[in-house]
């Protein structure tokens, strides 16, 4: 027993669990560059000697790369490039530091990978150009670049555009060499023949019927001369483009009713920067009816639907074959609209088994009409069947006569008797022939127990005895 607590104990759970701890750090540190020190979620290089002369990698197959959210480099004065495949593996890294060492060279893609990216700090460095082209698809909230000696020249123009058009009061005091090795602010460089592009997008209407075509023309200009390209986003509809030095066009074809709504841009970039026109598309078809099914209850009974068209349909609910008309107790209720797609239902307050039936649902545009029908069954009729029986008695095939109902107007009042209340008068009636059924019989089966108990009475023995007595009483005297 004494030997199961010496090896089993709290003081051998603290003594494995060092262990792993320095198993964790001892893999942490082969896996970790030299020069560097390394954690789960960061890497730090500030040691000048022997410093690294490459940008730190972990092992190819090391579990921490994905997991990486800072990498900070400082007083490496032999590191001067970063490649393009150095920081692909760092997909989570958010916040990039390399200060005060010798940086010269940034890949066009260094940084094609790293989506997070939200910091990038490259304070005191070599850099002498920098195109915008690393950092147009980030999202950066900040971008520092203090005491590099950028060379004067439109290749960093778009970091004076970017100083100019950030939100933030705080700007840089960034300075660039001119070719007498001056120092000026970048600020106040002015490059001849250096400037923002400008698109422009010559569209016809952009409202079309689905299944057609339309061509879309841009035109750019810009010094220095802008390339042009098309951003169609997730356009379903097939589509091509064409582009001619300062002239585009783009042609889509058998176009989708799920690309209504869809943005359409033509983009002019060059070196200072990018600009871009933009148009909606819209797309009109006919309605299509891509959900409907039986009755569900909440707080109240509801045959949900989806309904798609453009533009928007109206819609007309049929009862039994005859015109549903929607009051307070019965009416369409649209609960969600997402652009050209309605989701809502045929609400019910109540219903009883006068409501059962077949209910359908038709859905009509100047483009064409779509219909649906379900079969729904709320309660079965009192005394007639046990709620499974289809079969309704005829009575409930009612014509209600109401007009057609536009999505937008939920509430039809163009008729003032309402399905329901048609459904609670005949209730009524049912319920007043019950009623006199009821009463006659009470009535009939009272008076034949008052003839029976008269005619027993008139019978009885006690009944002679005492009319023999009354007739026989001797006289005195």
């Amino acid at each position: 027993m004494s030997s199961w607590t010496r090896w089993h104990g709290p003081a051998t759970a603290r003594l494995w669990g060092f262990c792993w701890l320095v198993m964790g750090f001892w893999r942490s540190a082969l896996a970790c560059p030299t020069s560097c020190k390394c954690s789960a979620s960061r890497i730090w290089c500030s040691d000048p000697s022997p410093g690294i002369m490459a940008f730190p990698r972990l092992e190819a197959n090391s579990a921490d790369l994905e997991n990486i959210t800072e990498i900070y480099i400082a007083n490496q004065k032999r590191l001067e490039i970063i490649n393009e495949d150095d920081v692909e593996a760092y997909v989570g890294l958010k916040n990039l530091t390399i200060v005060d060492s010798g940086l010269k060279f940034v890949a066009h893609k260094a940084f094609l990978k790293n989506t997070n990216l939200q910091h990038i700090n490259f304070t005191r460095n070599k850099l002498t150009s920098l195109s915008r082209k690393h950092f147009r698809h980030l999202d950066l909230s900040e971008l520092i670049l203090v005491g590099n000696p950028f060379t004067c020249s439109c290749d960093i123009m778009w970091i004076k555009t970017l100083q100019e058009t950030k939100s933030s009061p705080e700007t840089q005091d960034l300075y660039c060499l001119n070719e007498s090795s001056k120092n000026i602010p970048l600020a106040n460089l002015q490059i001849p023949n250096c400037g923002l592009p400008s698109a422009n997008l010559a569209a016809p209407n952009l409202t079309v019927e689905e299944g057609k075509s339309v061509t879309l023309s841009c035109s750019v200009a810009g010094d220095p001369v802008p390339n042009l390209y098309w951003d169609v986003g997730n356009l379903v509809s097939k589509h091509m483009n064409e582009t001619s030095h300062t002239q585009g066009s783009l042609r889509i074809t058998n176009i989708s009713s799920d690309d209504s709504g869809k943005q359409i841009s033509c983009v002019a970039e060059n070196l200072v920067g990018e600009d871009q026109d933009s148009v909606n598309l819209t797309v009109h078809f006919a309605p299509t009816i891509t959900f409907l099914e039986s009755p569900t209850s909440d707080h109240h009974w509801c045959i949900p639907f989806t309904v798609k068209g453009n533009p928007k349909p109206a819609l007309q609910w049929f009862y039994n074959g005859a015109i549903l008309n929607e009051s307070k107790y019965i009416c369409t209720k649209i609960h969600v609209t997402n652009h050209t797609e309605y989701h809502g239902c045929l609400q019910l307050d109540n219903p009883t088994h006068m409501n059962n039936g077949d209910y359908k649902l038709v859905a009509k545009n100047e483009y064409g009409k779509d219909e649906k029908q379900i079969s729904a069954h709320f309660m079965g009729w009192p005394g007639i069947d046990d709620g499974t029986n289809p079969n309704y008695p005829d009575v409930i095939y009612e014509d209600y006569g109401t007009a057609a109902n536009d999505i937008g107007d939920t509430t039809n009042r163009s008729n003032n008797i309402p399905s329901t209340d048609v459904a609670d008068n005949t209730g009524r009636e049912h319920l007043s022939v019950y009623a006199v059924v009821v009463i006659a019989s009470v009535v009939g089966f009272c008076l034949l127990v008052m003839l029976f108990l008269l005619k027993l009475a008139r019978h009885s023995k006690f009944g002679m005895k005492g009319f023999v007595l009354f007739h026989k009483i001797p006289l005195d005297g």
